[in-house]
């Protein structure tokens, strides 16, 4: 989807570490001509010095000043306790981009109103460096340029896709939702092995991190190159990473991580229910 340069005026629900950090991105990009930030516990010197951010303890009474999004960050519990409220002065017009966990459009259409645009997204915490993975639906009331102007924002955070079908949100979540945990499980796994090794356990920690980082970096630098291709052509034939992979590759890891996503699949729709 393409998108056109633009200085956006949006609203913010929820300002902890998600919201902060795409808010960050959007400040540090340049891409918000303002912004209110509905968020009661979060500290509004973090943004000190940018005029064009009002911080509230509550939703404001009119939006006069004009929004062209409204960005849902907070927990389903206090999405539900304010969102009605906020609805009530928030014009028809104005669209929701939720992130919050748990919130399908239908529910998100009860609280801010059926014919409301709506988009739903599910990034992960890589965003907060910029190399997030986001995943969004729209709902039948959202026009392409409302879907561009979220794209533009979200772009700020990493890369961006949008699905047609809600239904596969759950196995979005499973997938990238939550896959930093899985990786950062990986490196913890390689640092207990290292050290098991015999390795000392701050040399285990190094080598564990930067041996998942640079090859993270290896797989962007080479996107179109698929991950098999990239994994033979570390593997020597009769070589110790053969030796590994005979391990590795029996079917028992595979099995594993797909029953941990079945798992995690399982509770986004439970969640959703």
């Amino acid at each position: 989807m393409s998108t056109k340069p633009q200085k956006a005026r949006i609203t913010l629900v929820g300002c902890g570490k998600m919201g902060g950090a795409l808010l960050r991105g959007w400040v540090d990009s340049h891409m918000i001509e303002s912004a209110i930030v509905i968020d009661p516990h979060q500290a509004s010197d973090l943004f000190s010095d940018n005029k064009a951010i009002e911080f509230l303890n509550t939703p404001p009474k009119s939006y006069d000043k004009g929004s062209d999004l409204l960005i849902i960050a907070v927990k389903p519990q206090i999405l539900h306790e304010s969102g009605k409220e906020i609805a009530k002065t928030l014009p028809i017009s104005v669209p929701i981009l939720s992130i919050a966990a748990g919130q399908n459009l239908t529910s998100l259409g009860n609280i801010f109103g059926s014919s409301r645009p709506i988009i739903r997204t599910m990034p992960n915490t890589p965003a907060s460096i910029g190399k997030g993975m986001s995943v969004c639906v729209s709902n039948a009331n959202t026009s392409s340029a409302q879907k561009q102007l979220a794209q533009m924002l979200l772009e700020t955070s990493g890369k961006v896709e949008w699905i047609e079908e809600e239904s596969l949100m759950d196995a979005v979540t499973a997938l990238s939702g939550s896959g930093p945990a899985y990786v950062f499980y990986l490196i913890e796994m390689l640092e207990k092995s290292g050290i098991e090794l015999g390795l000392p356990p701050e040399m285990a920690r190094i080598l564990s991190r930067q041996t998942v980082i640079g090859s993270a970096a290896l797989a962007e630098h080479d996107p179109d190159i698929p991950a098999s291709v990239l994994r033979e052509n570390v593997t020597s034939p009769g070589g110790t990473t053969e030796a590994a992979l005979r391990v590795l590759m029996d079917g028992r890891a595979q099995n594993i991580l797909t029953e941990a996503l079945i798992a995690a699949k399982q509770r986004s729709k439970d969640l959703n229910s």
